[in-house]
């Protein structure tokens, strides 16, 4: 099969799609912890992983930056419109957590890492016909245009970053308001997903009976 097949199936877009919200989100909880300013473990300084994390949390602003980054690569992820941007910055920025999680021998965590590594190279092939003009030194070009993500996965991207975020909120969940609001984002994100599910389902369904 050619990668223009691979690349024009509705099916593969979804899965794309949603491949950008998982990777997306999962740098903000560690980035929203780092940007506050908060340390990221509580191991202790004796052993090699936990004295590395408390040198980078005693570097201050560099360990704000780190968390400021790892929330913007989510964000353009999250976006679909600036999904490849984004993507190039996860790949910087996980590339660097991925080798430090094999050479401390991270218990268990070197795997995650490296399914996260797979899943961003998937997203860099998905758009590698984007970078083609980059990577080609003062020769022409012509970019092939595929469809991108509609306009419903750019809102219900910007409707999961501004929940995920709130939720990813690092400390404990308090009783009373703080308690309802969480509940809150969390319906709402369950809302967007089946929403954009349903209209998913229902287009294709029209377009399959206007094929037929």
């Amino acid at each position: 099969m050619t990668f223009e097949k691979l690349r024009t199936s509705r099916r593969n877009q979804w899965i794309i799609i949603h491949l950008r919200y998982l990777v997306g989100f999962a740098f903000f909880p560690s980035g929203l912890t780092k940007l506050l300013g908060n340390r990221f473990t509580v191991l202790s300084i004796d052993t090699p992983i936990g004295y590395f994390f408390e040198a980078m949390y005693q570097t201050g602003f560099y360990w704000n930056f780190l968390g400021l980054s790892q929330i913007v690569a989510g964000i353009l992820l999250m976006t679909q419109r600036f999904a490849l941007l984004g993507t190039l910055l996860f790949l910087a920025i996980l590339s660097n957590i991925w080798i430090i999680t094999i050479s401390l021998s991270f218990t268990g965590t070197w795997v995650i890492t490296s399914m996260m590594m797979m899943a961003v190279i998937v997203l860099l092939i998905w758009d590698h016909h984007k970078l083609m003009p980059v990577l080609g030194y003062n020769k022409p070009m012509t970019v092939k245009n595929y469809p991108d993500p509609g306009r419903i996965w750019i809102n219900a991207g910007i409707m999961y970053t501004l929940c995920l975020l709130g939720l990813s909120w690092p400390g404990p969940v308090k009783e009373g308001l703080e308690q309802w609001i969480a509940r809150g984002l969390a319906v709402i994100v369950l809302l967007t997903f089946v929403l954009t599910q349903y209209k998913t389902y229902k287009s294709r369904r029209l377009l399959l009976k206007n094929q037929s």
